[in-house]
């Protein structure tokens, strides 16, 4: 089977997104839109990806490393044409093999649109297939020129076309697939003539066309997707759209979602059927939720793996653990190594970090819990927390199962409370509790009889 290689133009700065990275790096549905290409084009068919860089070039190498895509560098930025040249070496020595040139910046094709090309490439022994559109505003594009036949002749550039040549419609989406050989040789015929002074690769096509060679252009069903993004207003709408089409995706799978158009879910973001997610919900990351689950309103997981039938209510929570049967929020934040097993309830204003905390244990409201591992059933009290850090090193508490803590306590760490002890509420604990004991440190009450004066209050 013939190799086919994915060409992603990554090399350029992007000056109206007004930035300093690379136009590329900036992020649609919770990845950066080089990355979203590559994805594409893999499920396209091209596991071959060649990345040509440019601008910032170690800042777009170091996001995509773990990609298993092959870099190329562009020096100079002098066009499109030029941009490809510079990844010659990558398939020449596969001529009868097809290749994809796709921008980097145009993050919402899909892998059907990438499919279709290049079967009608293939299937047609054309030497390219061109992705076009028919816009109502084509101005900026270059145009697709055809003759009556309807064939295309060339593609003619907003700078170098006549008013007659841009009235046309039908615009070129940067969008191709070439038979590898045709490539090779028609990107060795073109010039730097035109207004730009750059290589244009779609002069190549002139060159096909004139020798006699099938160049077939293909106009997409949805030109949405052909759109680059070349400002920031363009990449909130881009980012709009992937987020729409996840929402779409996991509705079709049994996920309920009450506003769409108001929860941001990443792309490798995974939910289970019968969950509810509500207005203002965030899940970024790889974060996966099980079943039945009511998320939100306005809650944000990060890299959370959440089991089935929890009920989360204005959580922030962060690389961490939360089981099944949980009622958490609202106003909690759980933070990195966590780890919630089941039939837990966190109340209101609660933060949980580093901690494990048993099955059936209740921190209902008011509570700092870092550094400690929690037993089963454990009754934290209003007001409790654990004092882990001593201004150089922090350590851990312990609490076993049926521990209770009464309100406004310090567990002053490291401190083992045992097995159903009590701790009275206002203590401050800083040696460890036997099971089944009580445990009272605080200060004996003393009444000071006759202590406000007359005088003591004055208008």
């Amino acid at each position: 089977m013939a190799e086919l290689t994915a060409v992603i133009l990554a090399a350029g700065q992007g000056t109206r997104m007004k930035s300093a990275y690379p136009k590329v790096l900036h992020r649609v549905c919770g990845v950066p839109m080089a990355e979203q290409v590559i994805r594409v084009v893999r499920l396209g068919g091209f596991e071959k990806c060649v990345v040509i860089t440019g601008f910032k070039e170690k800042l777009v190498r170091e996001c995509l490393e773990d990609k298993e895509v092959v870099f190329v560098h562009q020096e100079e930025q002098l066009g499109t044409g030029h941009a490809v040249m510079q990844a010659l070496p990558e398939f020449k020595d596969d001529p009868e093999g097809y290749v994809l040139v796709v921008c980097g910046d145009t993050p919402l094709l899909r892998a059907e649109t990438i499919r279709d090309l290049t079967d009608t490439c293939i299937s047609n022994g054309a030497s390219a297939a061109v992705l076009t559109a028919v816009l109502d505003n084509p101005f900026g594009y270059g145009r697709v020129l055809r003759d009556e036949k309807g064939n295309m002749t060339c593609i003619v550039e907003q700078k170098d076309g006549t008013p007659e040549q841009l009235s046309v419609h039908e615009i070129n989406t940067g969008t191709y697939v070439f038979r590898a050989k045709d490539l090779i040789d028609a990107l060795g015929r073109i010039d730097n003539k035109n207004a730009q002074g750059e290589y244009y690769l779609t002069d190549v096509f002139g060159i096909m066309i004139r020798d006699g060679k099938k160049v077939i252009p293909k106009i997409c069903d949805n030109p949405e997707e052909t759109e680059g993004v070349n400002s920031r207003i363009q990449l909130a709408e881009a980012d709009r759209i992937l987020r729409l089409r996840k929402a779409e995706e996991l509705m079709a799978e049994g996920v309920s979602i009450i506003n769409p158009e108001n929860t941001y879910i990443g792309q490798d973001v995974k939910v289970g059927r019968d969950t509810i997610l509500y207005p203002g919900t965030i899940l970024e990351s790889h974060t996966v939720i099980g079943e039945g689950c009511v998320i939100g309103p306005d809650t944000q997981l990060t890299d959370v793996t959440c089991g089935s039938f929890t009920h989360l209510n204005r959580v922030y929570a962060h690389e961490c653990k939360i089981g099944s049967y949980n009622e958490i929020g609202p106003f909690v934040h759980l933070r990195p190594n966590t780890d919630l097993h089941d039939h837990i309830k966190i109340g209101n204003f609660v933060e949980v970090k580093n901690s494990t905390v048993g099955n059936g244990t209740k921190l209902p409201h008011l509570i700092y819990c870092g550094d400690s591992d929690l037993g089963e059933n454990v009754n934290f009290g209003c007001g409790t927390v654990t004092v882990n850090f001593d201004g150089k090193e922090k350590h851990r508490c312990k609490i076993d199962d049926h521990a209770f803590i009464g309100c406004n306590t310090n567990l002053v760490a490291p401190v083992h409370i045992g097995e159903r002890a009590f701790t009275a509420a206002g203590s401050t604990i800083t040696k460890d509790v036997p099971a089944n004991a009580l445990s009272v440190a605080r200060a004996k009450q003393r009444n000071i009889e006759d202590w406000v004066k007359d005088d003591t209050y004055k208008d």
